[in-house]
């Protein structure tokens, strides 16, 4: 299978080369190496990057969110991202980067739509070492999406971050001009049903106008709207969802999680395509 190398730049301080594959590693001109691991992911993180030596999600978390994927929970916003993509005009595979990929499904399902060469980033090794097990024909990274992303300037078509973290500035460094930048974020009513159950809250909380502003200075709203998705999950599932994607939940020991029942939990994210302002 040849896999065609993306914009990939050093991650060493004050370099910032190209990286291309030799063997079995990927180096820059300044002779910086970086080993492909044996499922084929590389490990970008330098020691300033990493806080701690198993940061990123657990094992369990992976677990629970793979479970949920394979019973379609979730695939509402992946599809809407997907068919978004699917028609936007590219003259060459566009370099799609998904930041805060995880275990790789969204990136995954991009590739099957059309031809990309994509890159999916993530502090966990263990969540990346799963998505190139999986895909070998794309790019699999170990990184910090919150310092500098291993990228050359204006070198990205298309940069991910569904429920993850961002970076409006670096995004804006490695995005070529006529790039986005596409954001999802949960919308008010992501998991009512469950935070009014579990920790009695049931106020919405509105987070796409703060994306808006963190991102005003380098970035324009391009396009702006909202995906939900209903589902009546069983107890295992609800728990694989508190387990996945529920951090609140994640930190309480309340009885309420003992209690639960059936229910149906509305998922809803809100979603942005953002473009670089021009220079």
């Amino acid at each position: 299978m040849v896999v065609t190398l993306p914009p990939l730049a050093c991650p060493v301080r004050a370099c910032g080369a190209p990286l291309a594959r030799q063997a079995r590693a990927l180096v820059c001109p300044r002779a910086h190496t970086f080993d492909l691991a044996r499922s084929g992911y590389v490990n970008l993180l330098q020691p300033q990057d990493r806080r701690s030596p198993r940061a990123g999600d657990t094992a369990e978390a992976l677990d629970a969110r793979a479970r949920l994927a394979a019973a379609g929970v979730g695939r509402a916003l992946t599809d809407e991202i997907v068919d978004r993509i699917r028609g936007w005009p590219f003259d060459a595979p566009p370099a799609v980067v998904d930041l805060g990929c995880g275990t790789g499904e969204l990136l995954a399902a991009i590739a099957d739509a059309r031809p990309i060469v994509g890159t999916g980033l993530d502090l966990s090794t263990a969540a990346v070492e799963r998505a190139a097990r999986r895909r070998a024909d794309l790019t699999w990274v170990v990184g910090n999406a919150d310092r500098r992303l291993p990228f050359g300037d204006g070198t990205v078509d298309v940069v991910l971050s569904t429920h993850a973290r961002r970076n409006a500035a670096e995004c804006a460094r490695v995005l070529k001009p006529d790039g986005r930048l596409l954001v999802a974020v949960p919308a008010p009513d992501d998991l009512v049903e469950l935070r009014t159950r579990v920790m009695g809250e049931s106020a919405p909380r509105a987070r796409v106008e703060a994306v808006v502003a963190e991102h005003d200075r380098q970035f324009q709203v391009a396009a702006r709207w909202t995906v939900r998705e209903r589902r009546h999950l069983d107890l295992p599932a609800l728990a694989d969802l508190l387990r996945g994607t529920y951090r609140g939940a994640r930190r309480s020991t309340s009885a309420r999680v003992e209690r639960l029942e059936p229910m149906t939990v509305t998922l809803e994210s809100d979603v942005l395509v953002l473009v670089p302002r021009r220079r």
